[in-house]
Protein backbone atom coordinates (compact mmCIF):
# COMPACT_ATOMS: atom_id res chain seq x y z
CA UNK A 1 0.00 0.00 0.00
CA UNK A 2 1.59 3.32 -1.21
CA UNK A 3 2.60 5.80 1.78
CA UNK A 4 0.37 9.13 1.81
CA UNK A 5 3.43 11.01 0.91
CA UNK A 6 4.01 9.15 -1.90
CA UNK A 7 0.79 10.21 -3.06
CA UNK A 8 0.96 13.42 -2.31
CA UNK A 9 4.94 14.10 -4.41
CA UNK A 10 2.65 11.98 -7.53
CA UNK A 11 -0.28 14.87 -7.12
CA UNK A 12 3.16 17.20 -7.20
CA UNK A 13 4.09 15.06 -9.95
CA UNK A 14 1.21 15.35 -12.01
CA UNK A 15 0.77 19.02 -11.32
CA UNK A 16 4.31 19.80 -12.53
CA UNK A 17 3.52 18.09 -15.52
CA UNK A 18 0.00 19.85 -16.57
CA UNK A 19 1.88 22.74 -16.25
CA UNK A 20 4.83 22.42 -18.25
CA UNK A 21 2.53 20.86 -20.75
CA UNK A 22 0.46 23.95 -20.61
CA UNK A 23 3.48 25.84 -21.11
CA UNK A 24 5.27 23.70 -23.90
CA UNK A 25 4.70 25.03 -27.20
CA UNK A 26 6.95 27.94 -28.97
CA UNK A 27 4.01 30.43 -29.03
CA UNK A 28 2.64 30.17 -25.58
CA UNK A 29 6.73 30.01 -24.09
CA UNK A 30 7.10 33.52 -26.12
CA UNK A 31 3.43 35.18 -24.94
CA UNK A 32 4.67 34.08 -21.22
CA UNK A 33 7.74 35.69 -22.06
CA UNK A 34 6.65 38.94 -22.85
CA UNK A 35 4.31 38.80 -20.04
CA UNK A 36 7.28 38.10 -17.69
CA UNK A 37 9.00 40.69 -19.17
CA UNK A 38 6.25 43.41 -19.56
CA UNK A 39 3.61 42.30 -16.52
CA UNK A 40 0.59 43.37 -18.46
CA UNK A 41 -0.11 43.01 -21.96
CA UNK A 42 -2.85 43.06 -24.65
CA UNK A 43 -3.93 40.67 -27.44
CA UNK A 44 -3.01 42.85 -30.19
CA UNK A 45 0.45 43.42 -28.90
CA UNK A 46 1.14 40.10 -28.44
CA UNK A 47 -0.12 39.65 -31.76
CA UNK A 48 2.42 41.84 -33.42
CA UNK A 49 5.53 40.38 -31.18
CA UNK A 50 4.46 37.18 -32.27
CA UNK A 51 4.24 37.56 -36.18
CA UNK A 52 0.75 34.99 -36.06
CA UNK A 53 -2.66 35.31 -36.43
CA UNK A 54 -5.47 36.78 -33.56
CA UNK A 55 -6.85 33.51 -34.13
CA UNK A 56 -3.77 31.76 -32.93
CA UNK A 57 -3.11 34.19 -30.35
CA UNK A 58 -5.96 33.98 -28.49
CA UNK A 59 -6.22 30.10 -29.09
CA UNK A 60 -3.27 29.93 -26.99
CA UNK A 61 -4.01 32.59 -24.01
CA UNK A 62 -7.18 30.06 -24.08
CA UNK A 63 -5.00 26.94 -23.21
CA UNK A 64 -2.62 28.99 -20.25
CA UNK A 65 -5.89 30.74 -19.04
CA UNK A 66 -7.21 27.70 -18.82
CA UNK A 67 -4.30 25.85 -16.94
CA UNK A 68 -4.66 29.04 -14.40
CA UNK A 69 -1.50 30.35 -15.49
CA UNK A 70 -2.63 33.73 -16.86
CA UNK A 71 -5.80 35.81 -16.41
CA UNK A 72 -7.37 38.39 -18.59
CA UNK A 73 -8.99 41.62 -17.49
CA UNK A 74 -11.24 43.63 -19.56
CA UNK A 75 -10.69 46.97 -20.42
CA UNK A 76 -12.80 48.94 -22.78
CA UNK A 77 -12.41 46.58 -25.85
CA UNK A 78 -9.34 45.26 -25.09
CA UNK A 79 -8.64 42.50 -22.59
CA UNK A 80 -5.01 42.79 -20.80
CA UNK A 81 -3.49 39.28 -19.62
CA UNK A 82 -1.04 38.45 -16.96
CA UNK A 83 0.64 35.99 -15.32
CA UNK A 84 -1.02 34.51 -11.95
CA UNK A 85 0.94 31.30 -11.31
CA UNK A 86 3.19 31.84 -8.70
CA UNK A 87 5.75 29.85 -9.83
CA UNK A 88 5.73 30.60 -14.13
CA UNK A 89 7.96 33.81 -14.27
CA UNK A 90 10.90 31.70 -12.29
CA UNK A 91 10.47 28.61 -14.79
CA UNK A 92 10.35 31.31 -17.86
CA UNK A 93 13.74 33.35 -16.27
CA UNK A 94 15.43 29.98 -15.45
CA UNK A 95 14.88 29.19 -19.02
CA UNK A 96 16.51 32.41 -20.50
CA UNK A 97 19.28 31.74 -18.37
CA UNK A 98 19.83 28.11 -20.00
CA UNK A 99 19.42 29.42 -23.16
CA UNK A 100 21.76 32.19 -23.20
CA UNK A 101 24.12 29.67 -21.32
CA UNK A 102 27.01 29.19 -23.80
CA UNK A 103 28.49 26.22 -21.53
CA UNK A 104 25.39 24.47 -22.29
CA UNK A 105 25.55 21.33 -24.51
Amino acid sequence: MPHNSDNTTMIQLQQAADLLKAMGHPVRLCILKRLTDRGVTNVQQLQHCLSVPQSTVSQHLAVLRNAGIIQGQRQGLEIHYQIIHPQVPALIHQLQLSMNDDSSP
